[in-house]
């Protein structure tokens, strides 16, 4: 299932809860059933027991909603068949329990650290590391409100992210992935220079990293990605090609399948000593190509940042698309 987290207009409600049909549309969960209603896509992880099975059954009868219960995203005509909502896509989990965002593709690492002059650091290949970012500051699709020292040298940073469904302390592989509720794209929004000023002190990344994290467009369940998932000795592997695009032109590709550390092996890292809750997410770290700082230093683009009036795209293959604006805002 993919399960979304929207406002509709005119009527201000909002957060609802949704899901995506197999026509496109999204569903309005608790116009279909009250039970839904007052429900966050946090109360559905924590008891995906209870809610998953109602929202199935809901889904399985799409065909059959009453009238206003589709909603149409913001900026898209409506259809002859769509309901009167225009709705806005927030991020599938608003307010996540806390963000843990991972460091697991070589590639990105190896390249980035080649063009600051540096040797490949032989820690990576010890255990999975990850850094806390700032989990009050997610937003979904849409306008990233940004200003002042966030604008030099702004960047995106294309990674996926999986969700945790189920308590957990000390666990395998196995467990760690029976832990994971589904999975989104992620974009690691990051102000370079902020970053690297901090960074010299050997701690962070913090004032470079905490002002956004886009998730979206949805939550897309474990079940629904069972052909894309395979086994390994190091936990499941998710096989989903990854591209961003800047004003509609291709600069990333990449594969999750790629990762050196899977989320399993992050997850079990996560998870020694501490116990993860239901709602917590884990990013995977940022694809090979998948951020202007590596781009810049390999010379596949010149000097590139992201500045006000520009549209990035990050898709994932059965994940979607997350699409984000740049809109200049001092205040911030």
């Amino acid at each position: 299932m993919k399960l979304v987290t929207f406002e509709d207009h005119p009527k201000d409600r909002g957060p609802l809860l949704g899901a995506i049909c197999e026509d496109g549309r999204i569903l309005d969960l608790g116009a279909c059933n009250t039970v839904f209603l007052g429900l966050s896509m946090l109360d559905v992880i924590r008891q995906a027991d209870i809610h998953l099975p109602r929202i199935r059954k809901v889904l399985d009868g799409w065909r059959s909603a009453p009238p206003g219960a589709f909603a149409v995203e913001a900026g898209r005509e409506p259809g002859p068949r769509d309901g009167l909502c225009v709705g806005t896509v927030l991020s599938p989990i608003p307010r996540p329990v806390s963000i843990r965002d991972g460091y697991a593709f070589r590639q990105h690492v190896e390249t980035a650290r080649r063009n600051r002059g540096l040797s490949m650091i032989p820690e990576f290949d010890l255990f999975p590391v990850f850094y806390f970012t700032n989990h009050l500051a997610v937003i979904g699709p849409g306008e990233l409100r940004v200003g002042r020292e966030r604008l030099s040298k702004l960047d995106f940073e294309l990674e996926c992210f999986a969700v945790i469904g189920k308590r957990i302390t000390n666990p395998s592989l196995e467990e760690a992935d029976d832990a994971i509720f589904g999975y989104g794209v992620m974009n690691d929004f990051s102000a370079r220079t902020l970053q690297m000023e901090e960074m010299k002190l050997n701690l962070g990344p913090a004032k470079g990293k905490d002002f956004a994290t886009g998730l979206g467009p949805w939550l897309v369940t474990k079940d629904e990605l069972s052909s894309r998932l395979s086994e390994s000795p190091k936990g499941r592997v998710l096989e989903a090609r990854m591209t961003a695009e800047v004003n509609g032109v291709r600069v990333s590709d990449g594969n999750v399948a790629d990762m050196n550390w899977t989320f399993a092996e992050i997850i079990k890292r996560a998870a020694d000593g501490v116990t993860l809750e239901p709602g917590e997410i884990i990013g995977s770290g940022t694809v090979g190509t998948g951020c202007f700082l590596e781009l810049n230093g390999s010379g596949l683009t010149k000097d590139q940042w992201l500045v006000p009036g520009d549209t990035i795209s990050l898709s994932i293959e059965g994940l979607g698309t997350l699409t984000n604006w740049v809109v200049q805002d001092d205040t911030r």
